[in-house]
């Protein structure tokens, strides 16, 4: 026998503030110059609910970056305490800098229902989806390797030596695109952008999250 679909009333009374669940992490890699801090950039003006993960960094704040919004810039001694205290939920050291996450701000954002966007290499994603499985995962990629050192020539930081090691990583580190959910060519930032706004909202959207607000919309239908 079919199910009677339950009726709802003209007017139906009145009904408590729909259910959120806890926040998700997402994480976007990518090889040095792919343009993924300009892409979370805008993922962070562009989408509600979502804010940057700022680590705390050895390396020295390069020009137009702002302590506290872009990284957390600190010395090695303060770094190493962190550190002993297990204050760090990952951390990692590339380029001969060392970069770190803090357990309490990941667990408030999450608990307020935010989502979380990180920007990690991919040692550093595999810790995170240790830690939290659901995590959801992104490599954004370079049109070619010809793209990618035209892209780090002209940001004008790096030193021919410097270049040949970023572009050496940057192979290394795509060699290991099948570990991720998504993968995002990045031929045009708007383009790029676009496809990870897409993903971060369908990956709220899934039956399992949303599934207590339905039950408790399908709630309301029975209400006298």
């Amino acid at each position: 026998m079919a199910q009677a679909i339950p009726t709802a009333k003209v007017l139906p009374p009145a009904q408590a503030p729909l259910s959120h669940p806890p926040g998700i992490i997402f994480v976007l890699s990518a090889p040095s110059g792919t343009g993924k801090s300009t892409c979370a950039r805008k993922l962070i003006r562009q989408v509600p609910d979502l804010v940057f993960a700022v680590s705390h960094t050895t390396r020295r704040p390069r020009p137009g970056e702002v302590d506290g919004k872009d990284y957390l810039f600190v010395d090695d001694a303060a770094f190493d305490a962190m550190l002993a205290k297990g204050d760090f939920a990952e951390s990692v050291a590339i380029y001969g800098h060392r970069y770190g996450l803090s357990r309490d701000w990941i667990r408030n954002q999450l608990a307020s229902g935010k989502d979380i966007l990180m920007d990690l290499d991919p040692t550093g994603t595999q810790a995170v989806r240790q830690a939290v499985p659901d995590t959801v995962t992104v490599f954004l990629l370079p049109p070619s390797a010809r793209d990618l050192a035209a892209r780090l020539r002209g940001r004008g930081s790096e030193s021919e030596a410097q270049l040949t090691l970023r572009l050496r990583q940057a192979g290394r580190q795509l060699f290991r695109y099948p570990e991720y959910d998504y993968l995002v060519i990045n031929q045009t930032v708007d383009q790029a952008c676009h496809e990870l706004e897409a993903i971060i909202l369908a990956a709220r959207a899934r039956q399992q999250r949303r599934a207590p607000a339905a039950r408790q919309i399908l709630e309301s239908f029975n209400q006298p």
